[in-house]
């Protein structure tokens, strides 16, 4: 039933609520460690929570369904889901990945795995010739964000694909700023995606989590012993907090896209072109809805929407930490996709754990990345107009 619902459908109603009795209309949390057995000699289908529990369990195969997966896994963060792909690989074995990439992302690719002897390239992933000249005969995985972090750049999935089959790759796509919704990755090719579901998925701040999932069922197994050998795995409770908010996502997510298109297009047609006294600091508002977004014919081509977050260099990094400084609505927070919007400063927070070596490869210090929430749009675009005043014109009423 489930392969021919829509998506909105099964974000609602999921695809395992177990254990659902006396008429209950939420399934029970699983908050137990182990399982009593009906037999001395062998396990039943749940024996230990580490293993299998039936909370985690719905979870998994509502968000497999979600992403046309056979399997789906939960991780604690996105980046344990992430790291997961390192048990894949082995020393010697090298990784092309995207420069526009979250900064824990480089942080465990360029220190941790480095120092298990994997030898990690970073190259420009909207140039899918870029990508297969970094390759060699020791590329196992290809890793990208299908909707960069922070400066929205947009990878060719499809090509990456194409790129990871000739050289005998894996590719992984992070879709965490895009969600389901926008784009499904293992329908263009990937054979592996990943999302931070601290983000939209969860949308409400209040959890940290990750899942992977994969269409061929071998790849699955390898990844399951792994999750389970390695006791990575997401809490029932976390699990059951986690596919509450499934429910709500296609509403939540479809307020803030149109929040953030709105909000992208004033700020450009405002400040988009802004060159103030100095050429040098040209103003620049990143997001893929407008049509001066260098992705945007791919983007187009590959996904429904355009996310929620929308980027803004301003020309002056002084500037950019006033202004985030004067919001009153807009959270400074170092995440995004909640239903509260917020603002940071990339190169400043997320991206604070770049490597030295890999410093090229920051965000700009003037970037501002806003994530835009449930509130009203003409709100949220005042809070940014009189913090802009109040910085321009030194605090002056």
């Amino acid at each position: 039933m489930a392969d021919k619902q829509r998506i909105e459908t099964l974000l609602v109603h999921g695809v395992g609520a177990e254990g659902k009795s006396y008429g209950a209309t939420v399934a029970p949390i699983y908050h137990t460690s182990t399982f009593d057995q009906e037999s001395a000699t062998s396990y039943g289908r749940f024996n230990y929570s580490r293993s299998a529990n039936p909370t985690r369990d719905a979870l998994e195969r509502t968000l497999a369904a979600l992403d046309g997966a056979t399997r789906a896994l939960a991780y604690p963060s996105g980046v344990a889901a992430l790291d997961a792909l390192s048990l894949l690989l082995a020393p010697g074995d090298e990784v092309v990945c995207s420069r526009d990439v979250y900064g824990g992302t480089y942080r465990l690719f360029a220190q941790s795995w480095r120092a298990r002897g994997i030898v990690v390239h970073f190259v420009d992933a909207t140039d899918d010739a870029a990508v297969e000249n970094a390759c060699s005969l020791r590329t196992r995985l290809i890793h990208a964000e299908a909707l960069g972090n922070p400066l929205l750049s947009v990878c060719d999935v499809r090509a990456l694909a194409q790129v990871a089959k000739r050289r005998g790759s894996l590719l992984s796509i992070d879709n965490t700023s895009l969600t389901p919704l926008n784009l499904k990755p293992l329908d263009l090719g990937a054979d592996i995606v990943i999302h931070s579901a601290t983000k939209y998925l969860s949308g409400h701040s209040d959890l940290t989590a990750g899942t992977l999932a994969v269409r061929d069922a071998a790849l699955g197994e390898r990844l399951a012993f792994h999750h389970n050998s390695m006791g990575s795995v997401l809490s029932p409770g976390d699990c059951a907090l986690l596919s509450r908010s499934l429910a709500t996502l296609a509403v939540r997510l479809e307020r803030q896209q149109r929040n953030a298109e709105e909000f992208a297009s004033r700020l450009h047609a405002r400040w988009g072109s802004d060159t103030r006294a100095d050429a040098s600091r040209t103003s620049r508002v990143l997001h893929p809805s407008l049509s001066s977004h260098p992705g945007r014919e791919v983007h187009l081509r590959q996904s429904s929407g355009h996310g929620a977050v929308v980027s803004w260099c301003t020309g002056d990094s002084e500037r950019s930490a006033r202004i985030a400084q004067g919001l009153k609505l807009f959270a400074v927070r170092v995440s995004f996709g909640s239903v509260s919007s917020s603002v940071s400063m990339p190169c400043f927070m997320s991206h604070l754990s770049v490597p030295q070596e890999l410093s090229d490869f920051m965000p700009p210090r003037d970037l501002l990345r806003f994530s835009i929430g449930l509130e009203d749009v003409d709100d949220l675009w005042a809070d940014l107009c009189q913090a802009i005043k109040s910085v321009d014109t030194g605090g002056a009423s």
